[in-house]
C-alpha cells in the first residue's frame, strides 16, 4: 500500500522544523528492495515508525494523523532519508514525565529494521529539540569530578591515565589486586575489562576488598588520589544495586574515588537508567561492549557509533568508550573525533545535524584499544586536546619495566604532545616513554623509523 501521500511530505523545510521545536529528527541511509520506490519505501518506514499499519483501519481519526512520522527529505541517488517524528510519540515516564531512551530506539530503531520492502536503513544522526534535551537525564558527573578529585583545575585539567586490568579474566582476587597496585603507583584509573563480574574464581566480595586495600597502600605510597571503575553489569537491577550497594559500603570514606562501569550496550537503556538514577553521585562508566555488530561500517543496519554515543549522553553517562580513532587496535578513523566533539562540547557539529545541549553535562571521550604512550602524540595532535581517560591495558602491563613504568610513559606521552617535543628528543629526558620504543618495537618502527639509531638502542 502506498503510504506516501500521508507519511511523506517533502515539502517541509528542516530549518522550520528545527525552529518549531516540536520534531526530533532522525536521518538515515536508506535503500529499499528491488521493486519498491524509495519514496514509498521511506513512507512506509516512517508509517510502521510512528502511527502507521499496512492497511487502512477503523480506529484512526484526525488526532492520530496529527501525530504521525513525516519524511520530510529523500535522496535516492544518495541513499539517504530523514523523517521527522512529533515528540508526544515518545513514551514518557509515569513517575516524573521524563522521556526515555528505549522509547526512541523501539519508535526509530524497531519493527522498521525488519520491513518486508526495505534492503538495509541505518541512522547516522539525530536531533533533539530543546523540550527533548530538558527531559533526558543526562550525566549526573563528568571529567571535572575527577579532575578534582585528582588535585586537578576542573577546566582543561587534562589527561587521565587508565588501565584496564589484563588478563581480561583468569586472575584470582589476590593477583588481580597486586595487578591493580602495580599500575597504581604510577597511574590514575583502573577500570574492570567489561567480562570481568563476579566469576567463581574472584568473587566480587573478596576481590573488592583487596582491591580497596590496593588502592589505599598506592595513595599513602604516592600521595595522589587514585580511581577504580567497578563492572556491576548484570541482568536483575537487584543484582546491580547489590554489587555496586556493597562496593561503597567497602569503599566508605573513599567512596568518591569509585565509578561503575555498565555494559550499556548489551545491557541497555534500562540498566544504564538504573545506574544513573541510583548512583547518581558515581560517575557512570558507560562500556560499549557488543556494539560493533551494528555500528561497523560492514553494518547497514541499526545506528552508527556516533549516534550510540549521542544516546549516552542523553541518557547520562558520565564517559563512554569511543574507540581511538584509527590510532589503535579497534576499527575507527581519524574524523571519529567528531563523536568526541558532540559527547564534551555544548554546541556541535553531527555528520547531518548541529545539536545544542543546553548545559547539559559533557560526556567524558574514554579511549581505549591497543593504545600504548608511542601512539598517544599523534592521537592527541589529531583530536586537538587531552581532556580524555585512557584506558591502555598492554601499553602499561606491556612495558618492558613495571605497569608502574608503563603508565608513566602514558603521561609522558601527552606531557611531550602538550610540550610540542619531538617524541625522540623527549624520550632521551624520560626514561618511561624511552622505553615504550622496546616495549612495542613493532610500533616503534612503523611510528618512527631509525628509532635505535636515534635513541642509540641495540635491536629490540
Amino acid at each position: 500500500m502506498d503510504q506516501s501521500k500521508r507519511y511523506a511530505d517533502l515539502s517541509l523545510k528542516e530549518a522550520d522544523l528545527i525552529a518549531g521545536a516540536m520534531h526530533i529528527l532522525c536521518a538515515y541511509t536508506m535503500k529499499p528492495k528491488t521493486g519498491h520506490s524509495y519514496i514509498e519505501a521511506a513512507a512506509h518506514f516512517a508509517a510502521e515508525s510512528s502511527t502507521g499499519t499496512n492497511v487502512e483501519v477503523s480506529t484512526t481519526d484526525d488526532f492520530t494523523k496529527g501525530v504521525d512520522a513525516l519524511v520530510y527529505h529523500a535522496d535516492e541517488a544518495k541513499g539517504e532519508m530523514r523523517i521527522a517524528y512529533p515528540i508526544d510519540l515518545f513514551d514518557r515516564n509515569m513517575i516524573d514525565g521524563r522521556m526515555m531512551l528505549a522509547s526512541f530506539l523501539t519508535l526509530t530503531i524497531g519493527n522498521n529494521q525488519g520491513m518486508g520492502d526495505i534492503e538495509y536503513a541505518k541512522m547516522v544522526d539525530f536531533y533533539m529539540p530543546p523540550r527533548a534535551i530538558q527531559l533526558f537525564d543526562g550525566p549526573a558527573k563528568g571529567i571535572a569530578d575527577l579532575w578534582r578529585i585528582l588535585g586537578r583545575p576542573v577546566e582543561n585539567g587534562g589527561y587521565i591515565a587508565g588501565t584496564i586490568i589484563k588478563p581480561k579474566l583468569g586472575l584470582r582476587p589476590e593477583p588481580f589486586a597486586k595487578a591493580a597496585y602495580e599500575f597504581w603507583l604510577g597511574g590514575d584509573f583502573i577500570k574492570n575489562d567489561e567480562p570481568q563480574g563476579n566469576q567463581v574464581f574472584a568473587p566480587v566480595k573478596k576481590t573488592i576488598p583487596l582491591v580497596y586495600d590496593a588502592m589505599k597502600r598506592a595513595m599513602d605510597e604516592t600521595g595522589e588520589a587514585k580511581l577504580f571503575s567497578m563492572n556491576i553489569t548484570a541482568d536483575d537491577h537487584f543484582e546491580m544495586c547489590a554489587r555496586a550497594d556493597f562496593a561503597l559500603e567497602t569503599f566508605g570514606p573513599d567512596a568518591d574515588k569509585l565509578a561503575f562501569l555498565v555494559d550499556g550496550y548489551v545491557g541497555g537503556p534500562g540498566m544504564v537508567t538504573t545506574a544513573r538514577r541510583q548512583y547518581a553521585a558515581q560517575y557512570l562508566h558507560y562500556h560499549r561492549a557488543g556494539h560493533g555488530a551494528i555500528t561497523s561500517p560492514s553494518s547497514k543496519r541499526g545506528y552508527t557509533a556516533f549516534v550510540l554515543a549521542k544516546m549516552a549522553r542523553l541518557q547520562g553517562a558520565s564517559g563512554i568508550h569511543v574507540g581511538t580513532m584509527g590510532y589503535g587496535k579497534m576499527e575507527g578513523e581519524a574524523d571519529d573525533k567528531g563523536i568526541a566533539y558532540m559527547i564534551e562540547r555544548d554546541s556541535a557539529d553531527g555528520p547531518v545535524y548541529h545539536q545544542e545541549w543546553y548545559g547539559m553535562k559533557p560526556t567524558t571521550p574514554i579511549i581505549s584499544g591497543g593504545m600504548n604512550a608511542l601512539r598517544l602524540p599523534g592521537f592527541f595532535q589529531n583530536l586537538g586536546h587531552g581532556n580524555v581517560i585512557n584506558t591502555a591495558g598492554g601499553g602499561s602491563y606491556g612495558h618492558i619495566d613495571s605497569p608502574a613504568a608503563g603508565a608513566r610513559s602514558l603521561r609522558q606521552a601527552y606531557e611531550c604532545w602538550r610540550a610540542g617535543a619531538d617524541p625522540i628528543e623527549w624520550a632521551r629526558e624520560h626514561r618511561e616513554f624511552a622505553r615504550a620504543f622496546e616495549s612495542f618495537p613493532h610500533d616503534a618502527d612503523k611510528l618512527f623509523p631509525g628509532w635505535r639509531n636515534k635513541l642509540g638502542v641495540r635491536a629490540a
